[in-house]
């Protein structure tokens, strides 16, 4: 195992070196310097959780579902310069359901990109797999994957209930959604849509004090199924109601 602290290092690269490997495989790593990538004579391949050229970035899998997606994928390709744009060599998509979070796509992703990983080794070993170039069908547009930062987490009640119902799947269970209750951080890891027509400002609670808590958004409700207040233990929001006054 080799764990250097700049890629750069000459003796890391060394020790890189004089493994003499025909190929190397980078998954969930930072970017790689040329010397790195360039070293192997079949290369340096990644596997990414896009469909790419769709969600290229450090949050492929959040922001997939914070927009919305109803499919996604993962995708082996070619390392170059230019961070998630080599030829592609191998994708499998599946589909995003209704109630999927981050973490549910991740699961599934991991056993699909394992597999996917394996057959663009063998294909690249017997010199079957053709590389192709990223291309954006016609009339797509083009979504990134930037890295998630606090202010990405916090939530716009002006929105729509379907926005932030999106934004807080595609953000469990990590870093979480948050929003303030009383001027305390409310992180939300489970919601639902309701069918509560709009009738409150955006951002204002409604709650019968032991089995709901909905929070306004622009068009309608949302409902909370598990929380963490600030310094709280995450919990159901029945046991949450039954140890908070409003």
């Amino acid at each position: 195992m080799l764990q250097p602290e700049k890629l750069k290092n000459p003796a890391f690269l060394e020790e890189l070196r004089a493994l003499k490997a025909d190929l190397q495989i980078c998954v969930a790593f930072r970017m790689l310097p040329e010397v790195v990538w360039n070293m192997p004579p079949l290369g340096t391949i990644n596997l990414h959780g896009s469909l790419l050229p769709q969600y290229r970035g450090a949050a492929p899998i959040n922001w997939a579902v914070i927009n919305g997606e109803k499919e996604t994928g993962v995708t082996t390709f070619k390392l170059q310069h230019e961070i998630d744009t080599g030829d592609i060599l191998l994708q499998e998509s599946f589909p995003i359901r209704e109630t999927d979070t981050a973490g549910t796509v991740h699961d599934t992703m991991m056993h699909i990109g394992a597999a996917l990983l394996l057959k663009t080794v063998k294909g690249l070993a017997d010199d079957s797999l053709k590389e192709m170039p990223q291309l954006l069908s016609t009339n797509a547009t083009l979504h990134h994957a930037p890295k998630i930062f606090t202010e990405t987490c916090e939530i716009n009640t002006a929105q729509s209930a379907e926005e932030v119902y999106n934004l807080i799947r595609g953000l469990s269970p990590y870093p979480a959604a948050f929003t303030f209750l009383k001027g305390k951080k409310l992180k939300i890891y489970r919601a639902e849509k309701t069918n509560l027509p709009p009738g409150s400002t955006p951002g204002e609670f409604d709650t019968d004090g032991k089995a709901y808590l909905h929070l306004a958004c622009s068009d309608g409700w949302i409902s909370l199924l598990e929380i963490q207040l600030e310094g709280k233990k995450r919990m159901l929001i029945q046991d949450f109601l039954r140890g908070y006054r409003f």
